[in-house]
């Protein structure tokens, strides 16, 4: 029997983004560093267990650099510029540059308090949690297969980002070969007069992949559309535009520390606006798909483990928002709130329930290894 598992498959891309936009609106309703700690600590062990050999799952170790980066740098910047968090803790003192007047209220140099790197140090990580709840989405999830799933109105808006997306990594293929080629025959690989001779046969095959896809594209029948009438036509644009709008004004009111009640009922006509728009605008595209992707119960698990993880962490923020913001002023050392680390070890399911990618190897049993 092979080690390999049958009935392994990829989940479906659009459960991957739901579980992790599910994780990343729970850490935008917190401050606390234990929490976010966990969130990261959550999604880097999913991302290990389920991701697999192909080059966009080496994306999640990029992903994590930068959130580093970012955190470093506001701490960085804290350091040099100030902060608006005025505190009594004083860590050092940096020679002050004078500025004039006309500049008031910034300084480079000065006094660093403890209070406003602990402010720095909490917000940045909330931003750097973000960032790796996108990289374990680009990590899990298949670009290409998630652009498939766009609706029929943006197809060509898919297909030009898949074409995007293709033409970076053989642009890096041709060069590498070309450089390869040229140690093989003794010649340098490196300076200016190797990228000046390098680059005249990168663009020329650059030119052939464009043209083998525009073949490929006009034999598919990609740009035909169906005729549509022009009322339908204004009809899409204008619901398309108002939920956007809708959608972007609910985003701004459920992200605010006030926590609207408006933004709710925003959201919901922002989604029901623009789902009706988008399929009235498929109408104009005519195109079928290939084995669609399949949503099954693994793909219930994952996405609601990840929305459920960001409903729980919502409904405790609001009930007990101590916990989730520290206080930086006087700085207090940060708890960890029992119920908001269950909810978040929920979106550990997708570890357990998804099924395995393929590829994945089991360990060989005594019968494998003696046949």
């Amino acid at each position: 029997m092979s080690p390999l598992r049958q009935n392994s498959r990829q989940l479906h891309p659009g459960a991957w983004w739901l579980w992790a936009l599910g994780l990343a609106a729970a850490a935008t309703r917190t401050s606390n560093p234990l929490l976010l700690l966990l969130i990261i600590a959550v999604a880097g062990y999913v991302v290990a267990a389920r991701r697999t050999e192909a080059p966009w799952s080496r994306s999640y170790g990029t992903f994590l650099r930068l959130g580093l980066a970012v955190l470093l740098l506001r701490l960085l910047f804290t350091v040099l510029l100030g902060s608006p968090i005025a505190g009594t803790h004083t860590l050092l003192t940096l020679p002050q540059l004078p500025l004039p007047t006309w500049a008031q209220g910034v300084r480079i140099g000065g006094r660093v308090s403890l209070e406003s790197l602990l402010f720095t140090l909490y917000d940045g990580l909330r931003l750097a949690t973000l960032l790796i709840c996108v990289g374990a989405a680009n990590a899990l999830a298949s670009p290409a297969r998630l652009l498939r799933l766009l609706p029929g109105a943006l197809y060509e808006v898919g297909v030009a980002v898949v074409v995007a997306m293709s033409f970076a990594p053989n642009l890096v293929a041709d060069v590498g070969r070309l450089r390869a080629a040229r140690r093989l025959r003794g010649r340098p690989d490196r300076g200016i007069g190797s990228v000046l001779s390098v680059g005249l046969p990168v663009l020329e095959s650059a030119l052939e992949h464009s043209v083998a896809l525009a073949a490929a594209m006009d034999s598919r029948g990609f740009g035909r559309t169906a005729p549509v009438p022009r009322a339908l036509a204004r009809a899409t644009a204008a619901l398309t535009l108002l939920g956007l709008l809708a959608l972007c004004a609910a985003a701004y009111g459920l992200l605010g520390t006030d926590g609207a009640s408006w933004a709710p009922p925003a959201l919901l006509l922002g989604v029901a606006a623009s789902a009706t728009g988008l399929a009235l605008g498929g109408r104009r595209t005519v195109r079928t798909r290939y084995r669609p992707d399949r949503w099954a119960l693994p793909e219930w698990l994952t996405a609601g483990s990840g929305l459920a993880t960001a409903a729980v962490l919502s409904l405790l923020a609001t009930r007990d928002p101590a916990a989730f913001s520290p206080s930086v002023v006087p700085p207090t050392a940060p708890e960890l709130p029992l119920a908001a680390a269950l909810a978040i070890l929920l979106a550990l399911l997708p570890a357990l329930a998804a099924p395995r990618p393929p590829g994945f190897r089991l360990p060989a049993t005594r019968k494998d290894r003696n046949p």
